[in-house]
């Protein structure tokens, strides 16, 4: 069992965008020209922080067709004396001779890296208009990659704590003891080895950051594209910005006020009707391991995971593939409807006793390469999460969430819920669930896709309700986010409204 309830919740951010990418490669924009240099933008600033907001950004020459930078932002918005932090950015520089300003982007997570997104995959991350108008910037959170990161195990540790997992779906009191001994042992790396950092990385404290960076870059408003956690993000800035409120687009969104034990719960219900989507369009191709009705090939796979539970199969480098391991690989491939052949693939290997395929997917959801972990997303994704969600549920609520878990999700019920890493984190959660109306902001954008698993369709319906300037656009259709997926109505709206500012009138529905 891989998951807690809150593990999976916001994992795989940029997830339909990096699957895409990963799987399908990326192309770049190859014509460039230097942004204009704007004056720091310092209205409303506290004094003690304009030290930090008229920074001069120097940009260097990085990858060809970018420029990168690092800005120092304080480790402690409330007391700067705690010391500083580096923000790593990358930028891609408008093409016209007038641009509208910078667009900051980010990829979701929390712990999904901005400065990769831009850097390997622009043009999946903002269509081409957007390219000629804006100076597009990615960034790295506080925590995450290039920034002042968290750091927890090297490489060997990081698999023996996401794959040497005990098996036994259901969990005896000895299974919860042992995921909990090992929750404790990696909350406890992240402590001793990120310098002091955990209790300050925090999605308050990152949209705070998100403001230094406008301020820096000269703009006088936030333009952004906030994708999965990045629309907490967005919305987050927006609470306590809204004077700063630009052109926000919210692709994915959460809803701020709910639990994490609610966020596992949903998202574990959502992942189960994207799998019978999967199923339903398997049973319609040539090549489907399975037969019947989509409740027969559900019931099939069921008997498959239950299967390696019992005994893993044996991959060649000598990991094991169990439970926890296969249903990783498929909420990996359900973020992207594009990424079905190869979770059909990697079924097919693994009911021939072959896990190879599947630990493709696994890796990947966990950014690992030849044994190499190439970020550290997973190590950051704890650290915000573990801040950003008090564990303030009682176990008469736990287990009514894991009754509807197993009402509405059959299939994945065995393999979701668990103990929460969170639980053994060093630090206390100093994050608030509440509504976000974000008085007085610019309008917001809230795109939401109806089959969304990883943030279902009704967080994106909450929060544009939330928002007192909130206009929701629905994507009809699979896969996680809605901007540039394929859909030209979602595509349109949201790309008039970064080059003009217009919204529509009202709600739109997109088919």
């Amino acid at each position: 069992m891989t998951f807690s309830l809150r593990r999976s919740a916001l994992a795989l951010v940029a997830g339909s965008a990096v699957v895409a990418v990963a799987l399908s490669g990326c192309s770049f924009k190859q014509d460039s020209t230097p942004a204009p240099t704007r004056a720091p933008s310092t209205s409303g600033v506290a004094a003690e922080l304009l030290p930090y907001y008229e920074q001069a950004v120097e940009w260097t020459e990085c990858n060809d067709v970018f420029e990168c930078a690092t800005v120092t932002a304080p480790l402690d918005w409330s007391d700067t004396s705690a010391g500083d932090i580096d923000l790593a950015l990358i930028r891609h520089t408008a093409t016209r001779t007038d641009p509208l300003g910078s667009l900051l982007v980010n990829p979701g997570g929390p712990g999904a890296s901005g400065v990769a997104l831009v850097r390997d995959s622009l043009d999946y991350s903002v269509g081409a208009d957007l390219q000629v108008s804006y100076d597009v910037v990615g960034f790295d959170p506080r925590g995450v990659g290039d920034s002042t990161a968290v750091s927890c195990y090297d490489a060997s540790g990081m698999d023996a704590y996401l794959f040497d997992l005990p098996t036994g779906a259901g969990g005896s009191d000895e299974w919860t003891a042992e995921l909990n001994a090992a929750n404790a042992d990696f909350a406890a790396a992240c402590d001793a080895n990120s310098g002091g950092i955990l209790p300050y990385i925090t999605t308050e404290n990152s949209a705070r950051d998100m403001d230094l960076l406008r301020g820096v870059l000269g703009d006088d408003q936030l333009n952004y594209l906030g994708y999965s956690y990045g629309t907490f993000l967005g919305a987050t800035y927006a609470k306590l910005f809204p004077e700063n409120v630009g052109r926000l687009v919210l692709d994915g969104a959460i809803d701020p006020s709910v639990s994490g034990l609610d966020v596992g719960t949903t998202q574990g219900i959502g992942f189960e009707s994207a799998l019978r989507a999967y199923m339903a369009d398997c049973l319609a191709g040539e090549d489907c391991p399975f037969a019947g009705t989509v409740d027969d090939a559900m019931a099939d796979l069921g008997t498959l995971l239950a299967s390696v539970d019992r005994s893993p199969l044996a991959n060649a480098d000598g990991r094991m593939l169990g439970s926890s391991s296969l249903m990783t690989a498929i909420i990996a491939a359900l973020y992207s409807q594009g990424s079905w052949p190869y979770l059909t693939t990697a079924l097919t290997s693994a009911l021939a006793g072959d896990p190879s395929v599947a630990f493709v997917l696994a890796d990947f959801y966990y950014a690992r390469e030849d044994g190499v972990y190439t970020d550290n997303s997973t190590e950051a994704f704890a650290a915000y999460n573990c801040m950003d969600y008090p564990l303030d549920y009682t176990a008469e609520e736990k287990a009514a969430a894991q009754a509807r878990l197993e009402a509405d999700a059959p299939t994945i019920a065995p393999y979701w819920s668990g103990p929460d890493q969170c639980e053994e984190w060093v630090y206390p959660a100093t994050g608030v669930r509440e509504e976000i109306t974000a008085a007085g902001a610019a309008p917001i954008v809230v795109v939401g896709t109806t089959n969304d698993p990883a943030t279902p369709y009704e967080w994106s319906v909450a929060l544009a309700d939330q928002l007192e300037s909130g206009v929701l656009v629905t994507r009809v259709g699979e896969g996680h986010t809605g901007y540039n997926k394929g859909n030209e109505c979602v595509d349109d709206i949201v790309e008039n409204y970064f080059l003009t500012g217009a919204v529509p009138a009202e709600d739109v529905v997109c088919e």
